[in-house]
């Protein structure tokens, strides 16, 4: 193994330490479904990655960024140490390592998978794009379609021969989809044809696999306005013959690539459905299936969106991680400076990692970046159990949990590891704003994920506009329920301030939710969503700090008390932020929203 290397992408003893630590993964093995796994697997499946990361993904990551996917002769042409390193990826088994053995997979639980996962996102975020989208789109039409589409398209992508998308925002409507235009013709056939354009479609043209899966939104002709009338279709780039192999192209056509600050290696399209220039004349349109009910389509895509919005969370927090590490490595080996006490020039220089700020800054990377892949980790873990716990009413439980962490999970990690990132620069200083060190590119690759999958403002939508009142207010209850156990553990040991703290801090989390929707006023209660899941975001953190604190118990060693003081730093520098942020949101302040145009 590339050893060096691999220190440099994740921590394998912090993932150690959250899986089996915390998290507590080896009881999953109990459960029927994993019944035929050990330890010894799962560990083999996280060294594998790790290993592939380091030899097949890692190095082409900057020549992937320098030399961007072109537009030539109406095709993509991309370097060729992608489908390389997709290669080994697919031959590996990682495509299909959590799926049923029906499926060709191992069944391994969810949050090993993630686990897996994060090694590539850390190494090459723009390459590990593509099993990514491809997994969530055989994830969707396993759980919506029928069988025949489930043996047609998923049996391959799971084999990694079909790569899979999602295409749902178009020119006009970006991520206001109940404004989509592409529409769907029925056929007698039980087919559609598909017409209309779809914009910033990650992976949506390549040659990277026999054919390309698009999961598509679109509107049946007739059918009501708004999201209510919102159908998902499964369109393949390709027709495929009696054999399941593709053949002849379907009218499907890549009109442009969108150029990107970061995430270059990832192709990012224009796609054109229904333009006739495969399908001419009356055969125009792009051939597509309806996937689940009709005017249903939004609520099945859901299950991609949401399973994508928590991995993108993770990809943010592997690249805030990796940052760190990099970070890290620099300090410890870049001498400059000498500490104040030393008065004398004739003394050595001493690495920057000597000096107190420098400190600070690696330790609230450490802080955002390890909290932020626990607390993805910990959503991955839920699906098991949501999955596969033998009590129904701790199936529903996790559901519950999952829905309303969703929105934290994608959007805290893509804030605040993004701001880890901009530490790293800030650690080596004029190095880091040069492309002689890879930091440069994590945070341009970063930036991505605080847009992609719901922006910070959709998410602080959902969160305070649908999640915690939904059920009445039953998902919100929960997590309170669940950080209040955290911090009542906390109570007589040496975290007894830390809980103490969590527990005033929860204690807003419900009543800033109440005083904010109390006036009746959704316009003014949701003008101040993004400081609602802010706030909420550090609460969730803090108690993921917390609770791998407690984790730690009374061990000794260095990885222990670098946990604990990155715990104690999170709750002294961070998590105080939280009551200016909840004044906002408690008092409906008016800043943004009493704003107007022309004041601008």
């Amino acid at each position: 193994m590339a050893s060096f290397e691999t220190s440099r992408l994740l921590s394998k003893r912090d993932l150690d330490f959250v899986l089996y630590e915390w998290l507590n993964v080896e009881s999953l093995l109990s459960r029927p479904r994993f019944a035929d796994l050990d330890r010894a697997t799962l560990d083999g499946v996280l060294d594998t990655a790790a290993r592939i990361a380091a030899d097949h993904f890692a190095p082409h990551n900057r020549k992937a960024d320098m030399s961007e996917p072109t537009f030539e002769d109406g095709r993509v042409k991309m370097i060729p140490e992608v489908a390389a390193a997709l290669d080994v990826f697919r031959d590996a088994g990682f495509f299909s390592g959590a799926q049923d053995y029906a499926l060709g997979g191992l069944q391994l639980p969810n949050v090993v998978e993630r686990a897996a996962f994060a090694w590539f996102q850390a190494a090459n975020i723009a390459t590990t794009a593509y099993p990514f989208l491809t997994l969530g789109a055989a994830n969707l039409l396993k759980a919506h379609g029928t069988t025949a589409q489930i043996d047609a398209f998923v049996r391959p992508m799971l084999e990694g021969r079909f790569f899979g998308t999602m295409c749902l925002s178009e020119p006009q409507a970006g991520s206001s989809l109940g404004d989509i235009r592409t529409r769907a013709a029925p056929q007698d056939d039980g087919s559609y044809r598909l017409y209309g354009t779809k914009m910033w479609i990650s992976g949506g043209d390549h040659d990277l696999s026999e054919t390309i899966v698009h999961m598509v939104l679109a509107r049946v002709d007739g059918a009501p306005e708004g999201v209510r009338g919102i159908s998902l279709f499964v369109v393949p780039k390709h027709l495929l013959d009696d054999k399941g192999d593709p053949d002849a192209r379907n009218d499907v056509v890549l009109a442009g690539l969108n150029h990107k600050m970061g995430y270059r290696g990832t192709t990012n399209t224009l796609l054109n459905f229904g333009e006739g220039a495969y399908r001419p004349g009356d055969r125009a349109g792009a051939v597509g299936w309806l996937v689940g009910e009709a005017n249903q389509g939004l609520a099945a895509m859901f299950h991609m969106m949401n399973e994508a919005r928590i991995g993108v969370g993770l990809s943010a927090a592997a690249l805030g991680v990796t940052g760190y590490l990099h970070a890290l490595d620099y300090a410890r080996h870049r001498p400059q400076g000498r500490p104040a006490s030393a008065k004398s020039p004739e003394t050595p220089q001493a690495p920057i990692i000597a000096h107190a700020d420098v400190r600070r800054m690696l330790l609230a990377q450490k802080a955002y970046a390890e909290g932020a892949l626990a607390l993805n980790l910990y959503c991955a873990r839920l699906t098991d159990d949501e999955a596969t716990a033998a009590d129904p009413e701790a199936r529903a439980d996790a559901r519950l949990l999952l829905d309303m962490l969703t929105p934290i999970a994608k959007s805290w990690p893509s804030q605040w590891c993004l701001e880890a990132n901009s530490l790293a620069i800030q650690v080596l200083g004029g190095s880091g704003y040069t492309r002689d060190y890879p930091v440069e590119q994590f945070y341009r690759d970063n930036r991505l994920n605080p847009i992609h999958e719901g922006t910070h403002g959709v998410q602080g939508l959902d969160l305070l506009g649908r999640k915690v009142v939904m059920q009445e207010g039953a998902g919100l209850r929960r997590l309170q329920r669940l950080i209040d156990m955290t911090a009542q553990a906390a109570a007589d040991g040496e975290f007894h301030l830390l809980g103490r703290a969590l527990g005033r801090a929860n204690a807003r989390l419900g009543q800033a939710a109440a005083l904010a929707w109390k006036a009746g006023d959704p316009d003014r209660a949701l003008a101040n969503a993004s400081a609602y899941l802010e706030a909420a975001g550090h609460v969730v953190i803090a108690w993921t700090w917390l609770e791998m604190g407690l984790a730690c118990g009374d061990k000794v060693g260095d990885f222990y008390e670098g946990k604990r003081q990155a715990a104690r730093y999170f709750f002294r520098w961070e998590l105080p932020k939280v009551d200016l942020l909840f004044d906002l949101v408690e008092r409906g302040d008016d800043a943004a929203f009493a704003m107007r145009d022309a004041w601008f």
